[in-house]
């Protein structure tokens, strides 16, 4: 009896810990973990989304790993990402990228930034935002590597590799700085 008595602060010490960090598989402490970054994520792509022009902000979902914007156009209001036209999920999948980014050049040299399409959901609004985010990058001494087959950014971008399909698994590959 004197041995269990002896042994409830240890017990004690473990029960908490149990109750804060979870059981062996991590599951609890994978889930507090995740949560500190996705809180990170997002204050580092609302950064993004406040340049030129603040339209949205997003936010967790409380209790969940989902995130909700808060579109100031309309009045404040809060809704779920697939609510979003194909400009605005575009503009707010780039800010992530950007804050991701961000997060990530905080502790490693992260000089280069590669975005795959999507500029064609955009009108010219938009485009002419997204590229003036970008070219602030460029500024900051980040390299940009858009993919994409929409023709006004070739137009507007100087340095360019285009990869033109010849035959079936074949393609011809050319390099255009029309700037120098």
């Amino acid at each position: 009896d004197a041995e269990i008595a002896a042994q409830r602060p240890e017990v004690a010490i473990w029960a908490e810990l149990a109750a804060l960090i979870g059981s062996a598989d991590g599951k609890k402490l994978r889930g507090f973990a995740q949560g500190l970054t996705l809180a990170i994520l997002v204050e580092q792509a609302n950064l993004h989304l406040q340049r030129p022009r603040p339209r949205y902000t997003l936010a967790r979902a409380p209790g969940t790993m989902n995130l909700l914007v808060t579109d100031h156009d309309l009045g404040g209001e809060q809704r779920s990402l697939n609510t979003l036209s194909g400009r605005g999920r575009f503009l707010l999948a780039l800010a992530l990228a950007l804050g991701l980014s961000s997060l990530s050049s905080q502790h490693v040299e992260l000089g280069s930034l590669f975005i795959d399409e999507g500029f064609g959901a955009l009108d010219k609004g938009a485009l002419d935002v997204a590229l003036s985010v970008l070219d602030e990058l460029q500024a900051e001494g980040r390299t940009v590597v858009i993919i994409s087959h929409v023709q006004e950014l070739a137009e507007r971008i100087v340095d360019r590799v285009r990869v033109q399909p010849k035959s079936p698994g074949l393609s011809q590959i050319s390099s255009a700085n029309f700037g120098h």
